[in-house]
């Protein structure tokens, strides 16, 4: 069946634009073109920049209730066309229909905690007379948005993760310049769509489309651009922040989440968690299970359980309800994982079962037996491959599991509350998950990591705070 190929149009201002030049969004699952997208100039990005500035400097802010509003009403317009929502998820990227049903949930949910977060950005009062001499000193500090923000947003959420980043500087007041992975970008101009149809005023929005090669360093660099939001990978991010000089930044770098499993814990819990969060997304989601350590007692019926389970799911297409498993984002990253795969095996691992490639598929992947020097065990794979390896206690575990320079998520199976608490004390990550996966998240807890990870926390609340700049008022009073 042949998908009619639609003609999409990037928003710059509040305008709709064709562009004078275009490139086509194809279905991994089988490289059919389902779109084309414009391609923008960097002139076009300059002029959404600009535009943007222009308009946040020369109007009053846009009232809360207004804010409010306009999210509530985006996330009725996302509520009312939900599977359309999903089909375009699904055709662009790598998630199958059920998946991307889930993402739009998400999406919506995002949008409403974004209007409630509008609501609740407050400052509060400081007692100024705390100092000798400033009795007759009152006053307070206030929250603003900052100006203008650029994001850039990755391919393997599409819509929720640039729903993360227009919510939050929406609710704060801000004007917000977004340009999303080349290879997903149908689900942000959906998006905007709905912004557009809320009423949110011209230019406080622009989606522009396109190479980073060509519209990315004018988003990162140019001086109206106070802020930048990044989702992505280590070495795009260093590359940012060396290009934005002292500009805010928030960044997430992505992962290689470890999961511990000792002797006490539930067996099946464990085995269902780490089977779903390894493999889902094709195994290209940031807090994705990468690594399990299981204490040696456990870990041959560990094995056995995780191979029958991951054996069972099934691989195909992705608008298929049955399916769990779809392909990767495209053929490159699929041999890049089967290279990573074979580069372990040379060193000593064993593949328990899946490592077959077809096409941009990659079949779900047990690897035991890695050696600490592997890539796969260094590197974020972002791929559907996990690795588990044996531990004799819980310190060798942690000693393990801190042994990259990312920390993002991480897991542990225990019964134990005080094994769970010397985890909790002894691991270097921004969240830890007990007895579930690393792969738990809600979007309105702080999400961010340490260390390669990246630079601050994102979740509504965390994003509205780093999207605003304090203000201290204070007045000196007379007698």
């Amino acid at each position: 069946m042949t998908t009619k190929v639609k003609s999409y149009k990037m928003l710059i201002g509040g305008e709709w634009r064709e562009g004078f030049r275009s490139f086509d969004v194809t279905n991994p699952q089988d490289n059919e073109v389902v779109a084309t997208v414009p391609s923008a100039t960097k002139e076009e990005m300059m002029e959404a920049i600009e535009t943007a500035d222009r308009i946040f400097q020369m109007r009053d802010p846009i009232p809360t209730h207004e804010r409010i509003r306009v999210l509530n009403k985006v996330a009725d317009y996302m509520e009312e066309d939900q599977e359309a929502f999903a089909a375009i998820i699904a055709s662009e990227g790598s998630k199958t229909i059920t998946e991307a049903r889930s993402e739009v949930s998400r999406a919506i949910q995002t949008i409403r905690i974004s209007a409630e977060e509008a609501r609740r950005m407050k400052g509060e009062t400081i007692n100024f007379d705390q100092n000798p001499g400033s009795e007759k000193r009152v006053g307070y500090y206030q929250r603003f948005p900052v100006g203008v923000i650029g994001a850039i947003t990755p391919f393997n959420d599409p819509l929720n993760l640039v729903a993360h980043k227009i919510g939050p500087a929406i609710a704060a007041g801000n004007a917000i310049v977004v340009k999303p992975a080349s290879a997903t970008p149908l689900s942000a101009l959906k998006l905007a769509e709905a912004f557009v149809e809320a009423g949110l005023p011209d230019g406080y929005l622009s989606v522009v489309t396109g190479p980073g090669k060509e519209v990315g360093d004018p988003l990162v660099t140019h001086p109206a651009i106070k802020m930048i939001s990044f989702t992505g990978g280590p070495d795009a991010g260093e590359a940012i922040t060396r290009k934005a000089g002292t500009k805010k930044i928030s960044m997430e770098l992505g992962s290689n989440s470890p999961v511990i499993v000792l002797n006490d814990a539930d067996i099946s819990k464990a085995v269902h968690a780490c089977c779903s969060g390894a493999f889902s997304a094709a195994g290209q989601n940031c807090i994705g299970v990468q690594r399990i350590f299981v204490s040696e007692d456990l870990y041959s019926d560990f094995i056995d359980l995780l191979v029958e389970a991951t054996a069972a799911l099934k691989v195909g297409n992705k608008m298929d309800e049955r399916t769990d498993v779809g392909p990767m984002i495209n053929e490159k990253e699929a041999v890049r994982v089967s290279e990573w795969v074979e580069e372990a095996l040379e060193k000593g691992a064993q593949i328990e079962t899946g490592g077959v490639r077809d096409g941009a598929y990659y079949s779900p992947t047990i690897l035991t037996h890695v050696p600490s020097d592997a890539k796969v065990m260094v590197e974020e794979i972002f791929g559907p491959v996990v690795i588990v390896n044996p531990v004799a206690d819980l310190e060798e575990a942690i000693e393990k599991s801190n042994a990259v320079n990312y920390g993002l998520h991480a897991g542990i199976f225990t019964n134990d509350i005080n094994q769970a608490f010397k985890a909790i004390r002894k691991m270097d990550v921004g969240g830890i998950m007990i007895n579930d996966s690393s792969d738990y998240r809600i979007d309105e807890m702080p999400f961010g990591g340490t260390k390669g990870s990246g630079i601050g926390r994102e979740g509504v609340r965390f994003s509205v705070e780093s999207m605003t700049e304090q203000k201290v008022v204070c007045f000196h009073l007379d007698d």
